[in-house]
């Protein structure tokens, strides 16, 4: 009887082992962006909470869906709020400004808020975070768009969205003209100029030219010509770069493009783009969708892309991070905030959120065959091409931004209205960008 006994206990002693180690190897099934080597079982931030504050932005609501895995995956709960950009910037400036713990994670705009929020001491440097675990593979990031997340050399952010400057044009129209896709800022003057037919409505050239949205687009021309905004602590919107930069800008919206340019940002100028009635257009590659959606284009299946045309300098498109995600310097638990980080940015999850097609600042993503899916394909070599040629700055990089940025469009905006005195309004305009400068210094 006992030797029966015995052998029913060893029997029932090995289903609860077999049990328990099958318990413990589904503990371990991999979740998306979190290690395969943390069991699920272990919970590692059990019980912890943490606050992310992002803008209303399709990359917000890409991200929400995966959000019940890392939940799951960490025992963290996680909660997010959105905002408008206006709103989010007033939201997060009210918080800091008051010595808030929270929001832990936010996202944020590295060249429009990023310098002043980290010379008041709102952002937590990332660097040593970084290191801390291989698998992040942390050198996978372009290094344009690291450029944009760095402040006097420290990590503010981790890229989420990047963009860059390209040439948007009408396939259609140059293959009936004869005219080869314009390498150089000269061919592309060229081009425009034997497209340009106002009185059938056909316009050469259009771009921004509101006065502060035109910097942003400006600054590839510059580039291109050698110049800079800035160089060290100085102002250089008044050199002979700058000057040809902006002349050439300014010149063909003056006389290729179509009426009421003056007033218009991205929305009014790709919008007539999109009509059918202009043939070249430079903006950002993040909104090629308006003019590719048949339901708002009539020329959907005419659009072209080409690498920023190259000036004296080379083609030197600004390539950034238009949107990253920050620590908050004073988060009660930075540790489960980084890890929200590093979920939210790893591979994996950069991938998922491509798809969806918000662009990545992660090289490996860009050569999956996988990642590029939500992107035009005649669209992808140029991304991978200028994030790695790119200029890691679209504007000045100060910390009044708004006041700097209607310094330099005030020169674009003369060329635009006929004034022949260029170097006379850069220099005045110079003057009051070093005021700008010297200003933000003594802050």
């Amino acid at each position: 009887m006992k030797g029966k006994w015995n052998r029913l206990f060893a029997i029932g002693l090995g289903t609860i082992l077999t049990a328990s180690l099958v318990a413990g190897c589904a503990g371990k099934t991999p979740i998306a962006g979190v290690a395969t080597n943390t069991p699920v079982a272990a919970k590692p931030f059990e019980g912890k909470s943490i606050t992310i504050v992002t803008a209303n932005h399709p990359w917000g609501e890409a991200l929400k869906p995966l959000l019940p895995d890392f939940e799951a995956a960490t025992g963290m709960k996680v909660n997010i709020q959105s905002y408008f950009e206006d709103q989010l910037t007033q939201k997060l400036t009210v918080e800091f400004t008051s010595g808030s713990v929270t929001p832990d994670v936010f996202m944020y705009r590295p060249l429009q808020e990023g310098k002043l929020f980290y010379k008041n001491g709102w952002v937590q440097p990332l660097d040593d975070f970084t290191k801390k675990d291989a698998s992040y593979d942390f050198n996978d990031f372009s290094k344009s768009a690291i450029g944009t997340t760095t402040v006097d050399g420290k990590l503010a952010g981790i890229p989420i969205i990047t963009e860059q400057e390209i040439l948007y044009y009408r396939k259609d129209l140059l293959q009936k003209a004869g005219i080869a896709v314009p390498k150089t800022l000269d061919e592309l003057v060229a081009a425009v100029k034997k497209l340009h037919d106002p009185k059938n409505e056909m316009y050469g050239f259009v771009a921004r030219g509101q006065r502060s949205p035109l910097v942003t687009q400006v600054s590839s021309f510059l580039y291109s010509e050698g110049g800079d905004f800035t160089q060290g602590d100085k102002a250089t919107i008044n050199t002979p770069e700058a000057i040809k930069a902006f002349t050439t800008y300014g010149t063909l919206l003056k006389d290729y493009a179509p009426p009421g340019v003056l007033n218009m940002s991205w929305p009014q100028a790709i919008g007539i783009f999109a009509q059918g009635k202009v043939a070249f257009y430079t903006d950002a590659n993040s909104i090629y969708n308006n003019a590719t959606d048949p339901t708002k284009s009539k020329i959907s299946d005419k659009v072209g892309y080409a690498v920023f045309p190259s000036g004296k300098a080379g083609s030197k498109p600004y390539s950034i991070t238009s949107w990253a995600l920050a620590m908050n310097a004073k988060a009660a638990n930075k540790d489960a905030a980084w890890e929200f980080i590093k979920w939210a940015t790893s591979k994996e999850i950069v991938l998922k959120t491509q798809q969806k097609g918000n662009p990545g600042a992660r090289a490996s993503v860009w050569d999956k065959p996988e990642g590029i899916t939500g992107f035009p394909a005649e669209l992808v070599p140029i991304i991978k091409a200028e994030s790695i040629s790119g200029v890691d700055h679209d504007r000045p990089t100060v910390i009044s931004v708004g006041e700097a940025r209607d310094a330099v469009g005030e020169i674009v905006q003369k060329i635009m209205t006929g004034d022949t005195n260029v170097q006379a309004t850069a220099d005045t305009a110079n003057q009051t960008l070093q005021a700008i400068m010297d200003k933000d210094k003594a802050k």
